[in-house]
């Protein structure tokens, strides 16, 4: 009579052994590859167009701020010869402080727009996470890796990649919201 209790503690221990390791087994590592999520992502298309457009007016402002200094440069080349030594060194110095302005403002617009640039990554990349932390809750996945090219996931097999769906539903939401 005193073997049951033990037999039947036995017998439990076994059986949670085998659910434990019938659970683990199951735990299925999925991943992402950011790149292929980043380039797909239909806000990616729209921020990146948005983008374009502001930097065409700068680089045209730019342009027609460099033209404008040219024009200056090539009337002071004509006239030099006619100018007196005070008149040469008066415009010689506009002429650099105009330049040293235009060199300015082109470092301000390159920052600028460096600054534009990563403020526009990084609000498609939290979409991205938020989403794929959203999708991996409702999915029950215990870990979504990111794959991005650089070494990180040497091999998996195709039916662990998530990139296709979550694209599809990182769009879906996307939509609305335009």
């Amino acid at each position: 009579m005193n073997k049951i209790p033990t037999v039947l503690s036995a017998v439990a221990l076994v059986i949670a052994a085998l659910c434990l390791y019938y659970v683990k087994s199951q735990t299925q590592l999925v991943y992402v590859d950011v790149n292929k999520l980043i380039e797909g992502y239909k806000r990616t298309k729209v921020a990146k167009a948005e983008f374009d457009k502001k930097a065409t007016v700068m680089k045209s402002n730019m342009d027609s701020l460099t033209a404008g200094w040219q024009k200056e440069l090539g009337k002071y080349e004509k006239e030099r010869l006619t100018l007196s030594a005070n008149e040469l060194k008066l415009k010689q110095e506009l002429l650099q402080t105009r330049q040293q302005q235009i060199n300015g403002y082109q470092q301000a617009m390159q920052k600028q727009m460096q600054d534009e640039d990563k403020k526009v990554t990084q609000t498609v990349i939290n979409d991205i996470n938020d989403y794929v932390k959203e999708y991996g809750k409702k999915h029950s996945y215990q870990i979504i890796f990111g794959a991005s090219g650089g070494g990180n996931i040497m091999y998996a097999e195709e039916s662990s990649d998530l990139t296709a769906e979550i694209l599809k539903g990182l769009n879906e939401e996307y939509e609305p919201k335009k």
